[in-house]
């Protein structure tokens, strides 16, 4: 492991792999580098992934959430993310990780050889729709349950509905801490999910990548994912989707060697 300074943050990363491919791979909220150990292992010779700890997550420093304007967040985990791109990667991201792969496969299309998005979350890019309504009015629960301070019962919430099937009760004391001390950071990273401040869904924008893509879900995830995917799959020229049986929001922990293979084909379209 490493850790350095970087944008003004701790920052914790590692490489996974010796592989001649270089290749990034950026985690979900509330995740952590190592929960790609599982899925990036078997790829060990064909890929070198580098894998970081976002601010407040992991063994990486805290980002304080207190008077930062929306989609700060998303803006500061992007740049860090971009700041290990040398020369073209493979790119891979998780949920909000997925977000940030496709804000930087956007903004520098040429830095990407091959683009992997596991569960995306740029509810943008559905907006107006059934779920996404059913969503918003979650989200404003959400949001307001953390205005008022009941950390707990919002991230209760947070974790049914996009955890690993965890039962709340079931998790370590000290992880429900520091999961409930994580809410105002959410708050900020969930609410650029509905407002794209990176203006990922611009006209045009997504159309710009020619990377080869593969938009993974699972069944049984939130129903506004599987609308994601087939809103983002309709805006590009050269990809693939994949929906995993039985799989929830948290696939590369609950079902890591179906999208180790998934991932794996992807690499051999590039």
């Amino acid at each position: 492991m490493a850790r350095a300074t970087r944008l003004g943050h701790e920052i914790n990363w590692q490489e996974i792999g010796q592989g001649e491919r270089p290749a990034l791979a950026i985690h979900c909220t509330l995740g952590a580098a190592s929960l790609w150990g599982p899925v990036l292992d078997p790829l060990a010779d064909v890929l070198t992934t580098t894998v970081f700890d976002q601010p407040g997550h992991g063994h990486s420093g805290p980002w304080e959430a207190a008077g930062a304007e929306p989609g700060a967040y998303q803006r500061l985990v992007t740049q860090l993310a971009a700041g290990f791109i040398t020369r073209p990667v493979d790119l891979i991201g998780h949920s909000f990780g997925a977000s940030v792969a496709l804000r930087i496969a956007v903004g520098a299309p040429e830095a990407v050889r091959s683009l992997t998005l596991i569960e995306p979350v740029l509810f943008k890019s559905v907006e107006g729709s059934a779920e996404w309504r059913d969503l918003r009015a979650s989200q404003d629960n959400f949001e307001a349950m953390i205005d008022g301070g009941d950390y707990e019962t919002a991230a209760k919430g947070f974790m049914r509905d996009w955890g690993a099937g965890v039962p709340w009760e079931a998790l370590p004391e000290h992880q429900r801490a520091r999961f409930c001390a994580q809410m105002p950071m959410v708050r900020n990273i969930s609410s650029a999910n509905f407002e794209d401040p990176g203006q990922i869904w611009r006209a045009d924008g997504i159309e710009g990548i020619d990377a080869p893509v593969m938009l993974i879900h699972g069944d049984q995830s939130p129903p506004i994912v599987a609308k994601v995917c087939a809103a983002i799959a309709e805006r590009l020229a050269d990809v693939g989707t994949a929906c995993i049986p039985g799989g929830g929001h948290m696939l590369p922990v609950t079902h890591a060697p179906q999208v180790t293979d998934l991932l794996a084909m992807n690499l051999e379209r590039s």
